[in-house]
């Protein structure tokens, strides 16, 4: 069981460096293309629009065909997009590159969630699940600092050849150590929509939303951040990303233990926490040796977001894993895409400090959405 829940996660922290880690050389590809930052981050957000349109049509439309050879078929089509990506010669064909994986992404992480959710026994499974997310963690915590450092020693060019190479690193170890995924009971497109009818889903997945969207309006634009305002160079950088990951496998962890006690009880602490996070981040954002620690309590409390909003959504319908899984990544894509559209509005509009006001506002919302599901729904 175990594993399998290793392969399934080293595939996840493939797709994760490739979303994830132009977080880091955000100002370079700036530099390189004569763009704004703001418009520089369409090339995260972007990326998670397309998510979010296309992730529950996508994975009905694939999920008669066979779950291991899909996930293969998705990790070698990101490499290829980050092998052309190496090679873009303007900011609109890197745009395009960034695209092309975007449409099979919820497969991946339909499929992988699924069966992480299946591998441990009763309330044993968010547990499954936390490990899964374990590699988008160390994507986090490798992926995203190396691709920054690679562009600060070389070009951000290197960055791209850095992810390909997980991709395929991790397209091996599916091939060779996943065991075949099989179906118990196959499920038609009318069985798996009908969760759509209940309002629990809906409310949980407006609550997921607010979450992550609070979590990337600032995340999304932290190498600015600490750049324009705490004023480091660009090794100060990867090394504080390093920090702010490592930090969140405690996170991740943590918050894999505390689920099985309680799902909302859990999310409330994880609210609560990052508003104070962040309130801390507006005050003491310019002075160095704060930032030191606040960038690891900042990692620490963040990283188990994902998690949280995944188990928060999948566990209002259970009994249609994939195709809720599938729900989620267009939750989490588009709320990255709000997240990040909204502290590039405040970063054009104020400076880049108030990023951190609108990650407090929309963490505030998702304590008021919290409190009406409480009310309906008991933990």
């Amino acid at each position: 069981m175990k594993r399998t829940l290793y392969v399934l996660a080293l595939g996840t922290f493939g797709i994760g460096t490739t979303e994830f880690g132009v977080i880091g050389i955000l100002p370079q590809i700036a530099s390189a293309f004569s763009i704004t930052i703001d418009k520089v981050g369409w090339l995260l957000s972007l990326f998670a629009l397309i998510v979010a349109l296309f992730g529950p049509f996508i994975m009905l439309l694939l999920s008669p065909f066979d779950k291991k050879k899909l996930m293969l078929f998705v990790l070698a089509v990101f490499a290829v997009s980050n092998i052309i990506s190496v090679f873009a010669n303007s900011f609109t064909v890197l745009l395009i590159a960034r695209v092309l994986p975007a449409f099979l992404h919820p497969v991946f992480w339909s499929i992988a969630l699924s069966v992480a959710a299946n591998e441990l026994p009763g309330n044993q499974s968010s547990k499954g699940v936390s490990i899964v997310f374990a590699g988008f963690t160390m994507a986090s915590v490798l992926g995203v600092p190396l691709a920054t450092l690679m562009a600060t020693l070389f070009n951000w060019q290197s960055s791209f050849v850095l992810c390909a190479v997980i991709n395929i690193i991790s397209f091996i170890g599916i091939l060779l150590f996943l065991p075949v995924i099989l179906v118990i009971k196959k499920q038609t497109i009318g069985s798996q929509t009908k969760i759509l009818k209940k309002p629990l889903l809906w409310i949980s997945f407006i609550l997921s939303f607010l979450m992550i969207a609070a979590m990337y309006s600032t995340y999304g634009y932290m190498a600015d951040f600490l750049g324009k305002i705490t004023k480091m160079n660009g090794t100060e950088i990867s090394f504080m990303l390093l920090i702010f990951g490592l930090s969140g496998i405690g996170g991740n962890w943590l918050a894999g233990k505390l689920l099985s006690k309680g799902i909302l009880s859990t999310i409330f602490v994880f609210i609560l926490s990052l508003i104070v996070v962040h309130i801390l981040l507006y005050f003491l954002g310019s002075y160095y040796i704060p930032m030191l620690i606040l960038i690891a309590l900042w990692g620490f409390v963040h990283t188990a977001g994902f998690l949280l909003s995944n188990v928060n959504l999948t566990s209002s319908a259970p009994e249609s894993q994939e195709f809720v899984n599938s729900i989620f990544t267009t939750c989490g894509n588009a709320a990255v895409t709000f997240g990040v559209f909204t502290g590039g509005y405040f970063i054009s509009n104020f400076s880049i400090n108030t990023i951190m006001l609108s990650g407090i506002g929309l963490l505030v919302m998702a304590l008021l959405v919290l409190t009406l599901k409480k009310i309906i729904h008991f933990d």
